[in-house]
């Protein structure tokens, strides 16, 4: 079980080496069996089939970043109550980021870019009993 200092800890090292494109920072965070599945709908663009591994993942972070050329901002979100990041694109939300936790580091990342996925990402939905 990881307390919650220590998942705010991982998120925020993760969100660092995220904006600052630090392949060293992702490589200490994620775990060596790290796993990214990401979801772009069709209509952004997302890796086809699962990433497996840190060295890979990081890689493919790293330099789909450095090619788009932008300024990519996360802010710390939870997400079906798993921690997470919202990531921004000059101020739009361009996708969230969800991540499991074990053991003091990241072992998988959850990437949606779908935009129709994404439509009530800004709000929040209570939950009720029936």
């Amino acid at each position: 079980m990881v307390s919650a200092g220590q998942t705010r800890a991982v998120l925020e090292s993760f969100q660092r080496a995220l904006e600052t494109r630090d392949l060293q920072g992702l490589l200490d965070v994620l775990a060596p069996e790290v796993v990214l599945i990401s979801d772009g709908g069709g209509v952004k663009q997302a890796a086809p089939r699962p990433v497996s591994g840190a060295g890979k993942v990081a890689r493919m972070i790293v330099s789909g970043l450095g090619r788009a050329q932008i300024a990519l901002a996360g802010e710390p979100a939870v997400v079906n109550g798993n921690p997470a990041l919202l990531l921004r694109v000059d101020g739009d939300i361009d996708g969230v980021i969800a991540a499991r936790i074990e053991d003091a580091r990241i072992t998988g990342l959850y990437y949606v870019r779908n935009p129709r996925k994404l439509t009530r990402i800004a709000s929040e939905t209570p939950l009720t009993l029936t």
